[in-house]
């Protein structure tokens, strides 16, 4: 399943604003970098195949606890 930067780009942006958090703070929840998120929010790159697996199981994880409901 490949990613486009756009769809993700949505994704990214639809759960950061759902869990309330600067992307500054969603960065440090990923483990990844602000240029990161702000690079993925803007569809300049798509994630890598772990980013994208990380950034799953933190939404499944997050459904879970019922803080989204993407």
């Amino acid at each position: 399943m490949t990613e486009t930067p756009d769809r993700f780009a949505e994704k990214i942006k639809k759960v950061r604003k759902q869990l309330v958090l600067s992307q500054e703070n969603f960065a440090h929840e990923l483990g990844v970098s602000f240029a990161t998120i702000n690079r993925w929010e803007n569809g300049k790159v798509s994630p890598s195949r772990l980013a994208l697996k990380q950034f799953k199981l933190f939404c499944d994880e997050m459904r879970q606890q019922g803080k989204i409901d993407d």
